[in-house]
């Protein structure tokens, strides 16, 4: 028998279903693969969804959900966990409670309210739960401009309006945000980073005239968790991420996958996956 020397870092994603495969819990698996960390699920949810919108959501009972995260802890323990579309408060209830129990894994949280295509995907009531529950629990989230406006409770057109709803979302419990500014209206993409010690870290990025979009929120959110698995800092994680969701969109650009907004391009340079040393 050969003796196990190594392991993998690993990335637990607890997530949405997108049967498209450019969003959600694909395109979290997608990342983390690609960048050189196992993947393991959790599904939330099973949206009818393709790149032109979603159609429908169907629920999974929030008993199999938790029951899926202590089948996968109790099995390969996560070296970084992220967490996507949770749509109920009872949803919330059951995630808070798993992983509270394991506060040194470096927790991404991915506020997914609306999609791509504009449609909302989450309930109303379910806000308040959100930023009470799992918000004091993540090391950073991740809204968009639109998810940020709901949080914030204002429209958010420019920088400057980005740098207030940030300082209001960090107001609301969270150790860190970093606040996507791929909707605005301007040549370059702004994104600021809202940091836990009260710093505000800006990064821009070229805009490309693209509309294969679908599931950067998931992917960006998934390569932070991945990296900070490899054990990067809290800082580069969020350098690092935003770079490689950047270089997938730029060479995914010209591709046609659907019939509305396409998916970027996961394995533009795709690592092997990692091996560390286990512990004698």
């Amino acid at each position: 028998m050969i003796q196990k020397k190594y392991t993998y870092p690993s990335v637990l994603t607890i997530a949405g279903f997108d049967a498209s495969g450019g969003a959600g819990i694909q395109a979290d698996m997608k990342t983390i693969s690609a960048l050189g960390s196992y993947a393991t699920s959790v599904l939330t949810a099973l949206p009818i969804q393709n790149t032109t919108g979603v159609k429908s959501i169907f629920n999974i009972p929030e008993k199999v959900v938790g029951e899926q995260i202590d089948c996968i802890f109790e099995d390969i323990l996560p070296d970084a966990i992220k967490i996507g579309m949770v749509h109920t408060p009872k949803l919330v209830e059951v995630i808070a409670e798993k992983i509270s129990r394991f506060p040194h894994i470096p927790l991404v949280f991915d506020p997914v309210m609306v999609a791509t295509s504009g449609d909302h995907l989450i309930e109303e009531e379910t806000i308040q739960s959100i930023i009470t529950k799992l918000f004091p629990l993540a090391d950073v989230i991740t809204p968009n401009l639109d998810e940020a406006g709901i949080l914030a409770n204002m429209s958010i057109e420019t920088v400057e309006e980005m740098h207030i709803a940030g300082k209001k979302i960090m107001q609301l419990g969270c150790k860190s945000v970093l606040l996507k500014g791929g909707h605005l209206k301007s040549e370059k993409l702004t994104s600021l980073y809202f940091s836990p010690n009260g710093t505000v870290e800006s990064f821009e990025f070229p805009k490309y005239n693209t509309h294969n979009t679908h599931g950067s929120g998931c992917t960006l959110s998934s390569a932070i968790a991945t990296y900070l698995s490899q054990g990067k800092t809290l800082l580069d994680a969020v350098s690092l991420g935003q770079e490689y969701i950047h270089e997938a969109i730029y060479n995914g650009r010209d591709v046609a996958i659907g019939n509305g907004n396409g998916p970027v391009n996961h394995f533009f340079n795709p690592k092997k996956l990692i091996k560390n040393e286990m512990d004698r």
